[in-house]
């Protein structure tokens, strides 16, 4: 496996089709045929891991300047649909690293974070972890409950955060905490740079989830966790809700894309199936209940890659970074959902059985409704988008 090719900001299209090419190589020859033994194992094994690393894959959306491949949000998302393609576990892998936790530095850290910490990032040395939703605060950022107060140079972080993706293995966690009560000067959450080894930080056992085995979350407990002023993402107290808002806004866009990859797969699966499974000696696939399933997931399919990549577009392009990626995300996990369902309603009972890609699949995507924002919450941002645009036309 060679390293994928590296670009700038903007890699030319021949470029990212060599990336699109090694990715769907490595996706569809290497990942796939071990899906199951990655779900059996809980665990994305050791030389799979490499290969993600010698590709450039834990550093595909950070700029070349610190050692990334450098796509932009139209590029990523087109990777993405090919990651998606198989087990989610593996995405998962680096996906905090080019997106959340990574983007947080990318957008909002002063010179100094970026050089110190982007190339290690990028080139998987060390594992970013976007350290967030507590049990009191997920999609709404606003009811933080974790504390940072200033002792002298330093600061004091003392708080619980929950469900964190790659906890168990991160050596970097990127960790949004309140200074003060939100005032006129802005919502008083700051974001902080904390490595894992720091006295006071504490992981938690890996939760047992209802599917992605393999992607570890845990609770993170912060005890009085002191961190020198460097720390302090941008320098700025009022940094941290505008990095959440930023890099989870570009993360749903990612989502979606994930989401159609999924789609794509849970389609394929189905139409395989239905091509060769029979019943009363004819092929299911030539009873039209069954192609009246099957066009309904390859509706919903081309519908999501066609959102995707006009919202990725509206980000690249500054049109839209709001109610774009909200809408993408939305539909996009929405529909994987019903896709994945009509995955297991084509296999039949087969589609209900362990070991079978559609079940796993089905399991798997559920959560995509749920992190980066609940659909309900897209549906506040949509809505409440709308409404401030027609108020600010009239």
């Amino acid at each position: 496996m060679t390293t994928l090719l590296p670009g700038g900001p903007e890699v030319d299209a021949d470029d990212l089709r060599d990336i699109l090419d090694q990715t769907r190589r490595f996706v569809r020859t290497t990942v796939l045929p071990r899906e199951q033994e990655i779900a059996d194992g809980n665990a994305i094994p050791d030389d799979i891991r490499a290969t993600a690393k010698e590709m450039g894959l834990f550093g595909y959306a950070i700029p070349q300047r610190w050692g990334g491949l450098g796509l932009d949000l139209a590029q990523d998302v087109e990777l993405a649909m090919e990651l998606g393609y198989t087990t989610l576990a593996l995405r998962s892998m680096f996906g905090t690293n080019n997106g959340i936790a990574g983007q947080v530095l990318v957008g909002f850290g002063t010179e100094e974070q970026q050089s110190s910490w982007l190339p290690r990032i990028a080139s998987g040395e060390v594992v970013a972890s976007f350290a967030l939703t507590e049990p009191g605060a997920g999609s709404d950022p606003s009811g933080l409950r974790t504390k940072a107060v200033r002792d002298g140079d330093d600061w004091v972080i003392t708080g619980e955060k929950r469900f964190i993706t790659n906890a168990p293995v991160a050596d970097l966690f990127v960790v949004f905490a309140r200074t003060r009560a939100a005032d006129s000067g802005g919502p008083g959450i700051a974001v902080f740079l904390v490595p894992a080894d720091t006295p006071g930080l504490e992981v938690g056992a890996k939760d047992r989830k209802m599917g992605q085995e393999g992607a570890w979350t845990a609770d993170v407990r912060f005890d009085s966790v002191r961190v020198p002023a460097g720390a302090l993402v941008g320098g700025d107290e009022d940094a941290g809700y505008r990095a959440a808002m930023t890099s989870l806004a570009r993360g749903r866009v990612h989502i979606a894309a994930l989401s159609v990859g999924q789609a794509q797969r849970a389609l394929d699966e189905s139409v395989a199936y239905a091509a060769t499974a029979t019943q009363g000696g004819t092929a299911i696939g030539e009873f039209q209940l069954v192609q009246a399933m099957l066009a309904d997931q390859q509706t919903g399919v081309m519908a999501g890659r066609a959102l995707v990549r006009d919202a990725a577009a509206k980000w690249v392009g500054g049109e839209d970074r709001r109610i774009a990626p909200s809408a993408a995300k939305l539909f996009c996990t929405e529909m994987v959902g019903k896709v994945a369902d009509l995955a297991v309603q084509v296999h039949g009972g087969t589609g209900y059985m362990r070991d079978v890609p559609v079940e796993r699949i089905y399991r798997d995507v559920r959560s995509l409704r749920l992190y980066e924002g609940t659909s309900e919450i897209q549906r506040v941002i949509i809505g409440r988008g709308l409404v401030k645009q027609a108020r600010q036309g009239s």
